[in-house]
């Protein structure tokens, strides 16, 4: 009988920490086992998992005190995914299994009674910790190995049961590796900008946010083409490079969003939750650790909420935070958690309650119709780049000659002033102009006072305030990249400004 140790990852969000587990099997006294280290329920539970599958795996179980420690002790544990890593200490704690191979592995995987392995959440985050706490090589369940191939420096290796681990420790056998892909994994073409008839502002609108990664409010009657503009932001956005793909499928893994068929997210996401969601669902929450929200699986992507103004001010207010800094950090029992939440905003709403085809049709008093917008709040909306006023639809037929422009050819304006942007900050660390903070651009990239005359004179008479002028200088610095413009002109700056001014009433 003797101490072992083995790995494990403890997950908090995206961010993870390396978790040794210390197995002391020895004679003496009654037989029993101990589980140190702040598990949770779940975690405690997996000392009766442990051991049937220890025994239906037709191995001993140590008949002795057994006392299994998780360190950092002070650390909180959660979940079922330490059940491989705690069945593996068992067995070379009781001198069954040599334990040379689990120097330097670590070990993922919760156990079924009769040994199965089955997968868990979180794997991709948890080996990109594995990894940078120096851990060269992991042990994965089999149905998580197309995950756990996306990390690179590491030696990832799959098991269906104990009995293959067991074996694979003893040296009788080896464990599955993660067989190269036959065929690229299949694209999925974004619906074309062409579909939407007329509404040429919200167009142009949706082009400037794309090309800046501007938030974007559209106001109209139901059936003119807000959800349908909105669903085409992402066709337009660029792929994600290499870094953004792992954050977004990072946090796919945690959310438990991941196919079977795992594989870098190269498209940004478009989430577009019911309006019934609670605020959980949409920052994220939930008891103990808590799950990633709506605004962190938009990550990198669009977040559109339809029928805003149904959602309640209370869920609307809560995404100020994640607007203003790009992530959410939830405090909870077990702790406080960090997700990154930098997405694109898209608010559609009608005008009123009745929502009529024509404003002229509109049965609701004045309060009630300001009653209803004022659920977008001063605050939020001084978050918002870009506002439009959605047309109704006149015509069902385009005229020879005014084809809308498609996706590719929009794309294509916005892959160049996105490069424009990415040339000119990239030194700074910044890819689009909405990333720049307010105090660079007005102190080392200022526009001269003939430019920036009307922003002035709006901070002077209160018509927006110092965070809507920085963020009319972003969007002035969009529309000068669209332009090919090396800096912004005055005739930029007063779009921008007529982009926050245009009234959602």
């Amino acid at each position: 009988m003797a101490l072992r140790r083995t790995w494990a990852v403890a997950l908090f969000g995206v961010d993870g920490a390396l978790v040794e587990i210390e197995a002391d099997v020895r004679n003496g006294g009654l037989p029993s086992l101990q589980l140190l280290g702040l598990p949770d329920t779940a975690l405690q539970e997996s000392k009766n998992r442990v051991r049937a599958a220890i025994q239906n795996c037709q191995e001993d179980w140590p008949a002795s005190c057994v006392t299994l420690a998780l360190s950092p002790a002070a650390l909180p544990k959660a979940g079922t995914s330490y059940d491989l890593a705690l069945a593996c200490a068992v067995l070379a704690g009781a001198e069954l299994v040599p334990p040379h191979r689990l120097a330097g592995t670590v070990l993922f995987g919760e156990l079924a009674l009769d040994g199965r392995i089955r997968p868990v959440r979180g794997l991709l985050p948890a080996l990109l910790a594995a990894r940078k706490e120096g851990m060269r090589r992991a042990v994965v369940p089999v149905d998580g190995l197309a995950e756990a191939h996306l990390v690179e420096g590491i030696e990832v290796l799959g098991a269906a049961h104990l009995r293959e681990v067991v074996a694979w420790l003893r040296e009788l056998g080896e464990l599955a590796r993660y067989p190269p892909p036959v065929d690229d994994p299949p694209v999925v073409e974004a619906p074309d900008l062409a579909d939407v008839l007329g509404q040429p502002e919200a167009r142009w609108a949706l082009e400037v946010a794309a090309a800046g990664g501007h938030h974007l409010l559209m106001v109209g009657p139901p059936g003119t083409g807000k959800t349908m503009l909105a669903k085409r932001l992402c066709g337009l956005l660029p792929e994600l490079s290499g870094q953004e793909a792992l954050e977004v499928t990072a946090i796919r893994s945690v959310a438990g969003d991941l196919a079977d068929s795992a594989a870098l997210a190269r498209v940004p996401p478009f989430v577009a939750p019911h309006a019934s969601l609670s605020i959980p669902a949409l920052v994220g929450g939930g008891t103990g650790l808590a799950r990633p929200g709506a605004v962190s699986r938009a990550h990198r992507g669009v977040l559109l909420l339809d029928e805003a103004c149904e959602l309640g001010p209370k869920r609307l207010e809560a995404l100020r935070t994640a607007l203003e800094e790009g992530e959410v950090r939830l405090a909870r029992r077990d702790g406080t958690l960090r997700y990154p939440a930098r997405f694109q905003l898209v608010l559609a709403t009608n005008p009123c309650p009745c929502a009529p085809a024509r404003d002229l049709d509109c049965q609701c008093p004045p309060q009630v119709r300001r009653r209803y917008l004022g659920k977008l709040s001063g605050p939020l909306l001084d978050r918002v780049d870009l506002r439009v006023r959605m047309r109704p639809i006149t015509a069902m037929t385009v005229h020879s000659g005014a084809e809308p422009e498609s996706t590719a050819v929009v794309r294509e304006r916005v892959a160049q002033a996105r490069a424009a942007a990415r040339e000119r900050w990239s030194a700074h660390g910044w890819q689009t102009n909405t990333e720049v903070p307010g105090p660079v651009l007005r102190r080392d990239f200022a526009l001269s006072p003939e430019v920036t005359g009307l922003l002035d004179r709006g901070l002077e008479v209160g018509a927006i305030t110092a965070r809507g002028a920085d963020r009319c200088l972003r969007v002035a610095w969009t529309l000068a990249d669209l332009d090919g413009k090396e800096r912004p002109d005055a005739e930029h700056v007063a779009a921008a400004l007529e982009f926050r001014d245009r009234k959602a009433a």
